[in-house]
């Protein structure tokens, strides 16, 4: 430790010394660990003073957390008893929207707070879906004007989704029993919101963008399954872009080989990362789950980890992190398409499938519209 004189200042029950302006002085010895893939966090989880471990999502173990006091993961760290019992851990963040990765029954048997980031990358996510559409007007003569979007769900990215396609002049359906009909929003005629078989009937392309349930009364696994695509009417194009189980994967190779499903959008699939090799070669753009995959969704992420972070140990909140900035002379022509390319991440999955886990977790993070 240095030797200079400590002026103590209070802050959040911690003190600090005027050398150490930017760290804070924990009193107890904290540990983090830490997925090793969230991009941008190093710097102010580094601020804080504590001990940091960073290491692959999947590779994190018992014995990595035993002596944690919090835990950062994505969505490949199973965090349930197998992981965290007998451990000191109390804090769990999550950097993603899903959480279907997390045990919520043991956590709260445990005691132990945990957090998500819903909306984080929502923005991305409604740009992947833009910028599909767009490739599939450019490549398959389609005319968005004159095409119905059925959008099942209708939270965080569908609302965004939805705003997205009227722009582009299209006809939306949305299919949301979360939503009241007080909340309904007629956006000029240009949006119904209708029953899950009204979609069925009326649309040509139909995205999903819900939670992953198994249970209740809104469950949502296999919501598209073979009785789903048995009752569409207009040979729609499929996008799934929320998680993998929402569509019965061999349920969708099988419309798509019978017709009932003229094309598909696919960024989450079942079985990650040992996708269908089968229903990747038939779909239109097979992605390995990067939709939400903007630099601007993982510092929004990164952001709401920090805050809750601290806000649960009681620490001051060092400076937001801002994401990177475009490339030195980048001019935005006003073509979507010109920030991000979704066929150019298919052909790079086509190359080689059992790249996937690789391409998630090395992807090159972009930019998303409003951020010139």
């Amino acid at each position: 430790m240095c030797n200079k004189k400590e002026e103590k200042m209070p802050i959040g029950g911690y003190y600090r010394t005027v050398f150490e302006l930017f760290f804070v002085i924990l009193p107890f010895e904290m540990k983090i660990v830490v997925d090793d893939k969230i991009p941008y966090i190093r710097e102010a989880l580094a601020s804080l003073g504590a001990e940091t471990v960073y290491k692959k999502g999947s590779d994190i173990c018992r014995d990595d957390v035993v002596d944690a006091d919090a835990l950062i993961v994505r969505t490949r760290t199973i965090c349930n008893r197998e992981l965290l019992e007998g451990t000191s851990v109390r804090f769990i963040a999550t950097a993603t929207i899903g959480y279907d990765h997390i045990d919520q029954d043991y956590l709260r048997k445990a005691g132990i707070h945990w957090v998500s980031c819903p909306g984080c990358n929502s923005a991305s996510v409604a740009q992947y879906v833009e910028c599909s559409l767009l490739s599939l007007q450019r490549d398959m003569g389609l005319s968005l004007k004159s095409l119905t979007l059925g959008i099942v769900g209708c939270g965080h990215v569908g609302s965004k989704v939805r705003d997205m396609a009227i722009s582009h002049g299209m006809t939306v359906l949305v299919n949301d029993p979360l939503i009241s009909s007080a909340d309904h929003v007629t956006h000029d005629g240009k949006v119904d919101y209708v029953t899950l078989s009204e979609i069925e009937r009326r649309a040509d392309i139909i995205t999903f963008h819900v939670p992953m349930e198994r249970n209740g009364k809104y469950a949502t696994w296999h919501l598209a399954d073979e009785a789903f695509f048995n009752r569409l009417e207009h040979r729609p194009v499929i996008i799934n872009s929320s998680r993998g189980a929402v569509v019965d994967n061999k349920a969708l190779l099988k419309a798509l080989d019978s017709g009932l499903v003229r094309q598909a959008v696919i960024d989450t699939w079942e079985n990650e990362p040992a996708i269908d090799p089968v229903l990747f070669n038939k779909v239109y753009i097979g992605t390995p789950h990067i939709a939400g995959y903007s630099a601007d969704g993982k510092v929004n992420a990164d952001n709401m980890v920090i805050d809750a972070l601290c806000g649960f140990f009681g620490l001051e909140r060092p400076a937001a992190i801002a994401p990177p900035p475009l490339p030195a002379g980048f001019v935005y022509t006003g073509d979507p398409l010109q920030l991000y390319n979704p066929v150019a991440d298919s052909d790079r999955l086509r190359q080689n499938i059992e790249k996937f886990e690789d391409l998630r977790g090395n992807y090159p993070l972009r930019r998303e519209f409003y951020a010139q």
